[in-house]
C-alpha cells in the first residue's frame, strides 16, 4: 500500500472538474511480475474520499481485500491518494490522479451534469444511511415538528444538508423557510450543538449515530418517508475512457472489494483488525484490543448500510447491482434537494458491464475464510 499526498478540498467546484477532465486519461498502470502466478501484477489507483482515521467503507473493502489476499489473488497492486470529500474524490478520477473512488452519487450525478466523462460501475453503500435524531425528552416527536426549528449537519457542503431540507420538504414543509440548518460537524461537537439547544435536531449517517450511542448516548429518531426508500449513496466510479482502457483490472478490483464485503459481513472484528493494520492512524495511539469492541459495532453499523436490508451473507448475491428505478429515484431526490437541475442520461451515467465479472467468485470460500479468521 503506498499514501500519497492529500488531494483537493470539499470547496472544489464542478466548474473546475470539468477543466480537470479534457486535461487527458486515466491514471498509467504499472506493472510487475505476479507472486506465484506467472501473471503480471497491474496497479490501480484509489481515491480516497477523506482521511481514514475510523471504521468506515475502506476497511470493509480495501483493508479487508489487502490482507485477506483478495488483491493478490486479483494481481492487483492498489495504491491510495487521500481526498477531501466526494467531490474531490471525483475530481481525482476525472484529472487522472486516480482510476476509481467510491463517491456519494451526489457528487457524480452533479459531475455528470457538468459534462465531466465519469460513469459508475458499481454500487456500494445501499440502504439510505441517513438519519434525523432529537433527544430522547424533545418535544419533536414528527417531521412536522420541526417547523421554526433549527438542524444541525454536517456542513452545508455535506450529504447531510440536501437530506435535512429533503426530509423536511417530505413533511410538507419549505425548507427555505421552515427550518434552519446549522453547520455542526460530527462526533463530540455535533452532541454538544445538540445538547446545549444550539440546534433541536441532527441530520447525521447511521455510523456517526452509532459512535455516540456506544458511548453512552441516546436518540430519538425520526421516521424517514417513502420518498427516500432506494436512494443510493456510495458509489464506485470511473472515467469513461479509464474504463475501456482498464476493463479488466477494474473487474478485478470490484471482485476483490465485494469479497471484503463479503468478510466483512461474516466478521466484521476480523476485519477491524485488517483495518488497523493497514490504517494504524484509526487507532490513535491506542492498543487494538481496547478500541475492538467498539470500533467493531460501528464497522457493522456502516456494513448493514452496504448489504442487503434482509438475509445472512451466504444469501448475499448481485453485489454491485443498481436498477433503473433506484437511479431515478436517487435522481429525483437530488433534484429536489438542488443538487442537479435536470434528468440524468442514465445510460450514460451507469455502466453494470463489469458486474458479472465482479460477482465470479467462491462465496463460500470467502465465508470459510471468514469464519477462521482470529477473533
Amino acid at each position: 500500500m503506498k499514501h500519497s499526498t492529500r488531494l483537493g478540498a470539499a470547496a472544489v467546484t464542478l466548474s473546475a472538474m470539468t477543466v480537470l477532465a479534457a486535461c487527458g486519461g486515466g491514471a498509467s498502470s504499472d506493472s510487475s511480475a505476479g507472486s506465484g502466478s506467472g501473471k503480471k501484477t497491474s496497479t490501480i489507483q484509489l481515491a480516497i474520499a477523506s482521511a481514514v482515521i475510523g471504521p468506515k467503507e475502506e476497511v470493509a473493502t480495501y483493508s479487508v481485500a489487502e490482507k485477506q489476499g483478495f488483491l493478490a489473488e486479483e494481481n492487483l497492486d492498489v495504491k491510495t491518494i487521500n481526498t477531501d470529500g466526494s467531490v474531490a474524490a471525483v475530481q481525482a478520477v476525472a484529472s487522472g490522479s486516480a482510476d476509481i473512488t467510491p463517491a456519494d452519487a451526489s457528487a457524480i450525478l452533479a459531475a455528470r451534469e457538468k459534462g465531466v466523462p465519469v460513469v459508475a460501475i458499481g454500487g456500494l453503500v445501499q440502504n439510505w444511511p441517513w438519519r434525523v435524531a432529537t433527544l430522547p425528552d424533545s418535544k419533536i416527536k414528527s417531521a412536522q415538528d420541526l417547523k421554526g426549528k433549527k438542524i444541525g449537519v454536517i456542513s452545508l457542503a455535506s450529504g447531510s444538508a440536501p437530506y435535512a431540507r429533503a426530509f423536511a420538504e417530505d413533511a410538507g414543509l419549505d425548507a427555505e423557510k421552515d427550518v434552519d440548518l446549522l453547520p455542526v460537524g460530527v462526533g463530540s461537537q455535533a452532541l454538544s450543538a445538540l445538547e446545549s439547544g444550539k440546534v433541536d435536531a441532527l441530520a447525521l449517517y447511521t455510523q456517526a449515530y452509532t459512535t455516540l450511542e456506544l458511548g453512552g448516548k441516546q436518540f430519538n429518531y425520526l421516521e424517514n418517508g417513502e420518498r427516500f426508500d432506494g436512494i443510493r449513496s456510495l458509489t464506485y466510479v470511473v472515467r469513461q475512457d479509464t474504463l475501456k482502457s482498464k476493463k479488466d483490472e477494474l473487474t478485478r478490483f470490484l471482485r476483490a472489494s465485494y469479497k471484503g464485503m463479503l468478510f466483512s459481513a461474516a466478521n466484521p472484528e476480523a476485519a477491524m483488525r485488517d483495518g488497523y493494520s493497514v490504517f494504524p492512524a484509526i487507532l490513535s495511539g491506542k492498543r487494538a484490543d481496547d478500541r475492538i469492541k467498539n470500533d467493531t459495532q460501528i464497522l457493522e453499523a456502516w456494513v448493514k448500510t452496504a448489504v442487503p436490508a434482509e438475509g445472512q451473507p451466504e444469501s448475499f448475491k448481485d453485489w454491485g447491482a443498481i436498477s433503473d428505478e433506484a437511479w431515478t429515484r436517487t435522481a429525483d431526490y437530488m433534484k429536489a434537494s438542488g443538487t442537479i437541475t435536470k434528468d440524468p442520461d442514465i445510460k450514460a451515467l451507469w455502466d453494470s458491464s463489469l458486474l458479472k465479472g465482479a460477482n465470479d467468485f467462491d462465496a463460500a470460500a470467502v465465508l470459510s475464510k471468514a469464519k477462521s479468521a482470529t477473533k
